[in-house]
């Protein structure tokens, strides 16, 4: 939806405006002096408005700590909605990165050594219910619309509730019960005290049955779209026998929002501006560069921190691979991944999945165009991140003049990021398959991914010139590249335990560094032996994660931010309800 974030800019002030349960006071009380009445947005072309400001919301930029604000004064990396913080750095797939004494916040929630005072989880509270405000206003001035037909208020509503459905599920995956509020509440200072998946899942049904299946602007979700998050709900809430059969409609029939079936792409595809809102696109938040508003307020922002240190690139050597990441990524001589004892192995000399290139930045292999990586050249401090550089958030030298946008203290560029793209929905069809006993079609949805991997057309090549590198490629794979499938009868044969530790496996190489693996490991219920065994041996490698410890029990949400428990207090008395294990 290119087009729509461009306008969101323009439009967005207008939404804001109009939201009379905006953030301020409490998460949703609020009443704008000088708002205008929410009648004269009563029509089709104010509902469009109105909507635009929910997708407006999506990069969570609009807001920190409640207030509009220039970004650099604020920490909007810290409310990115790819949750590099929070589902990558807290996964393990990635340090925090720069040095030691940059971003205390960020190191104390990378080592689960914060507590609920820490700022950027009310940021985080913030911009996910100003995205449900936003929805909500669309929804309860929708009511009062007259020039619209039904399918087109069906429509509009379906968007809205879509939207609604993703902001709160956000919030669910990092403070489990939030306080549920919709379009006709009226009391703001609601109880924490209820489970939300049955409401998210409501809201992406009714998205579901009343989107269309194809959308003029490919960043609007359409059907399956909502087929795809509602699965995925079901799966957090480990109710298969519901997800199954939105798998099985998903993977024969499903399409994106051009009408496309879904299908994989060439993996490095989905991380390039030039080629994303493809075919494995689901649902994707919108970027753009160096467009007309003026700013870099288009531009993927969240982001702004996590390029190599050293390097061309102006900042700022966050968000660096871990060890434990990269030696996943080494293969055996079947091409198969080390499920239990990848971290004695070596990616120096051994073979591996050629998806690490893509994935990764390591010493001697292309980094996209910009040359070799020169390895702990591009690293802020060696000795508490490690030598790695993120790449999936990196825009190619050739196409910076498009994609790029230099208009503030950090790079934004247009990559767009995959909320949902099919590989993942491939995986989690794999898993709900395995939970059922249906080991063989397990199998296929796992290899339908290995599959992609193994083609050589969309591996990391060597330069035509190393000089310069923008010259372009031969056809010599830059690495010692092997993959293949898991051979015909695997799983069955390993029986289900052995099947959902290779799926387990898969979404860490296939989704790496895309924000999924801290929430994919709570839900599994193996976050405690994982991450503590990740800090023992990572923390032989580099000093930031040395000593730390994951509490079971407690960890695995983040606690709810004090802030917001001191706002909504009614008559001395608190309405929200603290996670278990923190103060």
């Amino acid at each position: 939806m290119k087009t729509t974030r461009k306008n969101i800019f323009m439009f967005g002030m207008i939404a804001i405006c109009l939201l009379s349960n905006s953030c301020s006071k409490s998460f949703l009380e609020r009443t704008p002096p000088g708002a205008l009445d929410e009648a004269l947005l009563a029509n089709k072309k104010g509902i469009g408005v109105l909507l635009i400001g929910v997708y407006g919301a999506l990069d969570g930029q609009d807001y920190v700590d409640g207030d509009m604000v220039n970004l650099a004064g604020g920490s909007g990396y810290a409310v990115s909605p790819d949750n590099w913080i929070y589902g990558s750095v807290c996964g393990g797939d990635a340090h925090k990165g720069s040095d030691a004494g940059d971003s205390p916040a960020t190191l104390a929630i990378a080592r689960f050594s914060t507590d609920a005072n820490n700022g950027y989880f009310s940021d985080k509270w913030r911009v996910n219910y100003e995205g449900i405000a936003r929805a909500n206003t669309v929804l309860r001035v929708l009511e009062k619309v007259k020039d619209m037909t039904d399918d087109e208020k069906k429509e509009a509503a379906a968007e809205a509730r879509f939207l609604r459905g993703h902001y709160y599920f956000d919030l669910h995956k990092m403070f489990n019960k939030v306080p549920w509020i919709d379009e006709h509440a009226t009391d703001y200072k609601a109880k924490n005290d209820k489970e939300i998946l049955s409401l998210i899942r409501e809201d992406l049904k009714f998205a579901m049955d009343n989107l269309h299946e194809t959308q003029e602007e490919v960043g609007r979700p359409n059907k399956w779209a909502a087929a795809c998050y509602l699965a995925k709900v079901f799966m957090f809430d480990h109710k298969y026998q519901e997800a199954k059969p939105l798998f099985d409609q998903i993977t024969t029939q499903g399409v994106n929002a051009k009408g496309e079936q879904y299908e994989l792409v060439n993996f490095e595809n989905n991380f390039d501006a030039a080629t994303e809102n493809n075919s494995e696109s689901v649902f994707s938040i919108q970027y753009d560069a160096m467009d007309n508003s003026g700013t870099s307020a288009n531009a993927n922002q969240g982001n702004m921190l996590n390029y190599p240190y050293n390097g061309p690139f102006s900042c700022c050597g966050f968000y660096q691979p871990t060890f434990d990441l990269v030696n996943s990524f080494v293969t055996n001589a079947q091409g198969l991944p080390y499920l239990d004892n990848y971290n004695t192995h070596n990616p120096a000399v051994e073979s591996v999945d050629p998806r690490l290139d893509w994935t990764v930045g390591r010493l001697g292999i292309p980094y996209l165009d910009w040359g070799n990586h020169p390895g702990a050249v591009w690293s802020r401090e060696e000795s508490s991140a490690g030598p790695f550089s993120p790449k999936k958030n990196v825009y190619w030298q050739a196409t910076q003049d498009k994609y790029y946008d230099p208009r503030g203290w950090a790079p934004g560029n247009a990559i767009n990021y995959n909320l949902i793209r099919y590989a993942d929905v491939l995986l989690l069809a794999a898993e709900c398959e395995a939970q059922l006993q249906s080991l063989d079609k397990a199998q296929g949805y796992v290899n339908m991914v290995r599959n992609r991997a193994a083609k050589p057309t969309g591996w990391v090549h060597t330069y035509l010139d190393p000089a310069q590198p923008m010259k372009g490629f031969t056809n010599i794979p830059a690495g010692n590249y092997k993959v293949a499938p898991y051979p015909d009868g695997n799983f069955a044969a390993g029986g289900k335990e052995y099947a959902l530790k290779a799926i387990y496996f898969e979404r860490k190489l296939e989704l790496a560094m895309e924000g999924h693996r801290f929430f994919d490991l709570v839900r599994w219920g193996i976050a405690d032996k994982t991450l503590n065994a990740f800090f023992q041996y990572e923390g032989t490698k580099v000093t930031d994660v040395r000593g730390a410890s994951f509490t079971k029990g407690t960890n695995e949400y983040f606690p709810i931010p004090q802030r917001q428990i001191d706002l909504t207090t009614k008559g001395g008395e608190n309405t929200l309800t603290q996670n278990p294990g923190y103060h």
